[in-house]
């Protein structure tokens, strides 16, 4: 592995957690910058039900922040992106997967006590203006534990 391309792995490292750290802090402006202006999330597979193509995925970096914002800012969370498989395909762009683990908890009164997930996350980086950014973002869940209301 060149210098290039462990300078880059670790800007993508970083990359990331900037993004667990500002989603749940709920710093949204900063979770904005973690993304292209063309980006997509694919939470498709957190739909449940019947499910056109299109649903769960989300297109473009202000529509990405308002959909996760709208999802979370009132709920408690904490999550952890563990073992990356980087691989830089050039200077400007690059692929990941990440296994990740998420708790989440609901205030009082919400449709949910609490969600305890694993899966992995699966990207793509491009490299704008000299900085790494998520282009794409897919999240495969393995196991959700839920704890529901009485």
């Amino acid at each position: 592995m060149s210098s290039g391309e462990r300078a880059a792995r670790a800007d993508i490292e970083a990359l990331k957690a900037r993004y667990f750290r500002c989603m749940d802090t709920k710093d949204w402006d900063g979770f904005a910058e973690q993304f292209t202006l063309s980006a997509t999330l694919d939470v498709s597979g957190e739909m449940r039900g019947p499910v056109s193509s299109d649903d769960g995925i989300v297109r473009g970096r202000d529509e990405i922040v308002a959909f996760v914002r709208g999802s979370i800012d009132a709920v408690t969370t904490v999550h952890h992106g563990h073992m990356p498989e980087i691989e830089i395909l050039s200077p400007t762009q690059a692929t990941g997967i990440w296994a990740m683990e998420d708790m989440l908890r609901w205030p009082a009164g919400g449709p949910i006590v609490s969600m305890h997930g694993y899966g992995h996350y699966h990207e793509t980086y491009e490299k704008v203006e000299g900085r790494w950014r998520i282009a794409s973002t897919r999240l495969s869940r393995l196991r959700v534990d839920v704890e529901m209301p009485e």
